[in-house]
C-alpha cells in the first residue's frame, strides 16, 4: 500500500487467509492498527504473527 495509514484503525473481516489476509497485512504495513476477524482462532493467530 502507498498510503501513509498511521493513526488510522481498519476493521478487516476475512482476516485469516486470501484477500482479506492480504488487505490486513498491506495497512498494517502501512503503519494502521488493524481489528481482525475469521473464521478460525489458528486464523487470526497466523495473520497475527506474521503482522507482528
Amino acid at each position: 500500500m502507498a498510503n501513509n495509514f498511521a493513526g488510522k484503525t481498519a476493521l478487516i473481516t476475512g482476516a485469516g487467509r486470501g484477500i482479506g489476509r492480504a488487505v490486513a497485512l498491506g495497512l498494517g504495513g502501512a503503519g494502521a492498527w488493524v481489528l481482525l476477524l475469521a473464521r478460525t482462532t489458528a486464523q487470526l493467530e497466523e495473520t497475527r504473527a506474521l503482522l507482528r
